[in-house]
């Protein structure tokens, strides 16, 4: 089934043509015609599932023609729980859109950075992608105003509701017009996702891509059991030995993170560490340099897991473990994407041995087990 069926605009399936996308994702397959037609929609699929686009490329079609709302009203919501994920949606709305022949201008907006810019930057915006906090700042401002929202878009509304946005949510539920198209995003149906699912949304069209989907079975998972102080000359042994030019390093805390990043430069390679104690700027920074390839190594913590989004990620090694096997699933899923297979490779230290039997459980999936006895780690 290609994206012409569909009954997208057609600039945005020219678009689609011209970057070689054939065939639909199985999220957008079912996202999009639902869209189209003004349903709500619940979708359960993991981040890298080509789930942004399955509602970006509906809602830009939708609209094309519509009556254009008074200044500071947009017409679309997107709630996101990341300043970096809010700027990759955005670029997903503009990629797209920018060929459409009624112009739709989308803008993002976090804290972190001065309100002020942001604040007049809301002129005539269609499109508004937005953390819960900094939004609220926005209306109490006066700077923007939603009671003219035709959609609403929820994206990774289970981290949200996990980092404790839900008062915040609250809030803004109470701003909006009581007619409007309410979809939600989630990589896992919680019982707190269920419970916005029932309050939010009218008779939806429930999409669930089912859990194998997730594609683990394309990564190529192996474990590492070494002493906790062998740990740093392991994972620079593993960049260098295998000659990895461009890894992702998951740590647990903010403070490994730098400590890690800073071990990696002071040993010849190119690292930058991302995560909530980062400024804006750099968090930005890292994340630039990382994808286009003048940064190694990025090193960053499970907060900002979901704002990093590379369809062609080679590796990702976890230098700690993650608390859940949830979080671990969605750390290796950062590789393995597109179809294309990756690599995860785990660092596991003595005291981590038996939260990592629970994880491979849980997974159902035993995880390959690598031998560091001979690794001759003294350089390193």
């Amino acid at each position: 089934m290609p994206f012409s069926t569909f009954g997208l605009s057609p600039s945005l399936v020219i678009q689609l043509i011209n970057n070689n996308y054939e065939h639909p994702y199985p999220i957008q397959k079912e996202a999009i015609p639902a869209i189209l037609e003004g349903k709500d929609v619940l979708g359960i699929a993991k981040t890298g599932s080509g789930k942004t686009a399955s509602y970006v490329l509906p809602i830009l079609t939708n609209l094309q023609g519509q009556t254009r709302t008074k200044n500071r009203h947009v017409n679309v919501l997107v709630l996101v729980p990341t300043r970096e994920l809010a700027g990759q949606v955005k670029d997903v709305f503009q990629q797209f859109g920018s060929t459409l022949p009624d112009r739709v201008k989308t803008i993002a907006v976090f804290g972190g950075v001065s309100i002020n810019a942001q604040m007049q930057a809301m002129q005539n915006v269609n499109v508004l992608v937005a953390t819960p906090g900094r939004l609220l700042e926005l209306v109490e401002s006066n700077a923007v105003h939603l009671s003219s929202i035709c959609a609403l878009v929820l994206d990774e509304a289970d981290k949200m509701l996990n980092l404790g946005f839900k008062s915040e949510m609250d809030k803004i539920f109470d701003l909006l017009p009581k007619k409007r198209q309410n979809l939600l995003f989630s990589a896992t149906l919680s019982e707190d996702v269920n419970n916005i699912n029932q309050v939010l949304l009218d008779n939806p069209t429930i999409i669930k891509i089912a859990f194998e989907e997730n594609n683990i079975e394309l990564i190529n998972q192996t474990a590492y059991y070494i002493g906790e102080d062998k740990k740093g000359p392991l994972l620079r042994y593993l960049i260098k030995h295998n000659n990895m030019q461009q890894v992702l390093v998951f740590t647990s805390t903010t403070y490994k993170a730098d400590n890690v990043a800073d071990k990696l430069r002071k040993n010849g390679i190119d690292a930058s560490a991302i995560h909530s104690k980062k400024s804006q700027s750099a968090r930005t920074d890292a994340l630039r340099n990382f994808k286009k390839g003048s940064v190694r190594v990025l090193v960053a913590t499970d907060l900002l897991a979901r704002g990093i989004d590379i369809e062609f990620l080679p590796v990702v090694i976890n230098y700690e473990l993650p608390r859940s096997p949830k979080d671990y699933i969605h750390r290796i899923g950062r590789t393995g994407r597109a179809d294309t297979p990756g690599n995860a490779i785990t660092i596991v230290a003595p005291k981590d041995e038996h939260h990592f039997k629970i994880i491979q459980k849980k997974m159902k999936k035993w995880v390959d087990r690598v031998a560091c006895d001979n690794l001759d780690l003294k350089d390193y």
